[in-house]
């Protein structure tokens, strides 16, 4: 895992810039600490930060072959497929790096190498001879690449803040773009880059930059086919896919852990590396100070977590490490975490995992995570509850009415958070075929892939690698995936049990009492301190009269906000964890970010 960062002018000696240049890449060190590298020619300077996992010694970047130079943050699990396939042509290899495999590979095939990598990445190539750039992003939007364009200047960087760094753009939001974070928020229009003038290449999108024109082409989508395979014959192929990539993304050359919450998914993961590794696995969970004081059971988070986690670290013998956050650190953390993401996220959800992945990185560099399994087999309860189903748009977005009511009244005039909502609903459908538009487990795949996995994706690497920690998640694993998007809804949810094929294709692997766990979401606090010390926050922040705040929101409902007790009278923010304190804690982020980052916005002064 790494960052990187590119500054090319074809019609600029960009010699003057390299100090600038410099500061943006150090901006992103805490993404790889292991090496620095940089390459500098008059029009073009590439950066590169290393978390070193694979060929420790001999993958430092940027790395150049011929005419090519490449700079790379990811990793390949198929490094040897292609390797082999690169022999047959007589290519040789210095390293056993997979930024060597990708490097040939991309001279060899051009932009065709992407059908054939399996893996996590956001790379890009320069061609000397050309000038050209050439930019890609995995399928699933795993790892991060914004851009941005503006006169003869063209600026890539994996964070949103070393962009800003190079001062070609500033941090400005036009009222639509204002009214797509209130509206989508913390999830964000596809391809944005929040401020005007910064975009980001999408997931499974890749880029040519060539004599100032850029060309943007998708190179991979979910593609309906005919599948008659039985539900057992189902059974078996999920088993063979997923225990596969589990297989795959066990490689490195460093130690490898697993998160472990006592769900299915990380337990599924857990099970396979513990059977596949020769030494002990750790794993690791992480919990709220006296959340068990606190827990209040409700309709999505059923139970505590210790007492499966307890059956499956003794089940596989892992060395297993509870790490436990004060409620002091879930706060203190929501200004680091707000600085991770580059714009307001899922609070307490990530300030907590910012804080749990900078404890893991003490002692490991690569963990395996298992996010991406409710998006494909139908895990999260708008799937099959029929209120939630039913719904139009996004269902994880449920209070667009009480957003719009939090706009102050000039604001609530000028900008419509539905039309932001159905608009962005509308082009995304628009992606499938046209068969599939009208089919709404097709639909909620699609969205939940595109959307509200992709807001979970960029939470995890975000604070993972702001604690240069590698996360890896198993489940966003092509071939599985287009498996999956071809299987009958009806296979996924059955006998009342959400990821019934899942349940089924494991049986007998994991203990039973955790294969039919009900479903339960990354763990949030429940302490009533949470509340209380955001409010705090956020009315200190409200002293200030000159806020930007006064001049967005409605501050008189903020503070209804702040003076009531009823937890209940907001309806979740986001999803099913964002409630009444997470958005207090938005709000005061969002403060923050407004102060820190010196933000413009549109008509406002």
């Amino acid at each position: 895992m790494c960052a990187i960062c590119g500054w090319q002018n074809l019609k600029q000696d960009l010699s003057e810039k390299q100090d600038t240049f410099r500061e943006m890449l150090d901006l992103m060190s805490c993404r790889g600490k292991d090496n620095t590298g940089l390459h500098f020619e008059e029009n073009i300077m590439l950066g590169h930060k290393r978390l070193a996992i694979i060929d420790l010694n001999n993958g430092n970047q940027p790395m150049y072959y011929k005419d090519y130079i490449i700079v790379y943050n990811g990793e390949l699990y198929n490094t040897e497929d292609i390797k082999n396939e690169l022999k047959e042509k007589e290519y040789t290899f210095n390293t056993t790096s997979d930024t060597e495999v990708i490097l040939k590979g991309y001279a060899e095939f051009k932009e065709k190498i992407l059908d054939k990598m399996e893996g996590i990445f956001a790379f890009v190539v320069y061609d000397k001879k050309t000038k050209e750039l050439f930019l890609a992003r995995d399928r699933f939007g795993i790892k991060p690449l914004y851009y941005c364009k503006k006169g003869e200047g063209f600026v890539f960087a994996s964070m949103i803040r070393a962009i800003l760094k190079s001062e070609i753009v500033k941090p400005y939001l036009s009222k639509k773009a204002l009214g797509e974070i209130l509206a989508l928020g913390p999830s964000k229009k596809l391809g944005s880059g929040v401020f005007t003038g910064i975009d980001e290449l999408r997931a499974a999108h890749y880029m040519k930059v060539k004599n100032g024109e850029i060309e943007i082409k998708r190179y991979w989508n979910v593609e309906t086919k005919e599948c008659k395979d039985t539900f057992d014959e189902a059974k078996e192929k999920v088993k063979e896919l997923l225990t596969d990539s589990i297989k795959r993304q066990m490689v490195s050359d460093v130690p490898i852990a697993t998160l472990l919450s006592g769900g299915l998914d990380s337990s599924l993961i857990t099970a396979v590396v513990a059977n596949n590794k020769e030494d002990k696995l750790t794993t690791y969970s992480i919990d709220y100070e006296e959340n068990d004081k606190y827990f209040k059971k409700t309709d999505f988070t059923v139970s505590l977590d210790e007492h499966y986690i307890d059956i499956m670290s003794k089940t596989f013998n892992t060395k297993h490490k509870y790490k436990v956050i004060t409620q002091d650190d879930v706060v203190k953390y929501l200004k680091e975490s707000l600085y991770a993401r580059d714009y307001p996220g899922m609070t307490d959800i990530e300030s907590s995992l910012l804080w749990f992945s900078k404890e893991i990185a003490k002692d490991y560099k690569v963990i395996l995570s298992g996010e991406c399994a409710d998006e494909f087999f139908g895990g999260y309860p708008w799937f099959y509850r029929k209120e939630l189903n039913d719904r139009e748009l996004f269902p994880w977005i449920n209070n667009l009415e009480y957003r719009q009511s939090l706009l102050n009244e000039n604001l609530q005039n000028e900008i419509n958070l539905r039309e932001i909502v159905e608009e962005e609903y509308k082009n995304t459908i628009n992606e499938l075929e046209e068969a599939d538009r009208d089919k709404k487990d097709k639909r909620l795949f699609y969205i939940n892939m595109t959307h509200f996995m992709q807001c979970l994706l960029d939470r995890k690497d975000r604070m993972t690698m702001y604690a240069t920690l590698e996360a890896r998640v198993p489940f966003a694993d092509t071939k599985l995936v287009e498996y999956l998007w071809n299987l009958p809804f009806e296979y996924k949810y059955s006998h009342d049990t959400e990821k019934y094929l899942l349940r089924e294709a494991f049986d007998g692997v994991i203990p039973d009492e955790v294969l039919h766990r009900k479903k339960n979401p990354y763990p949030k606090t429940h302490h009533p301190k949470f509340k209380e010390e955001v409010s705090k926050l956020l009315k200190e922040r409200l002293e200030n009269k000159n806020s930007k705040m006064y001049k967005i929101f409605n501050v008189g409902e903020i503070n209804r906000l702040l003076d009531t007790n009823d937890e209940n009278d907001v309806l979740p923010w986001y999803g099913q964890l964002m409630t009444k304190p997470q958005l207090i804690a938005y709000l005061y982020e969002f403060d923050v970010w407004l102060e820190e980052y010196g933000i413009e916005i549109e008509g406002i002064e």
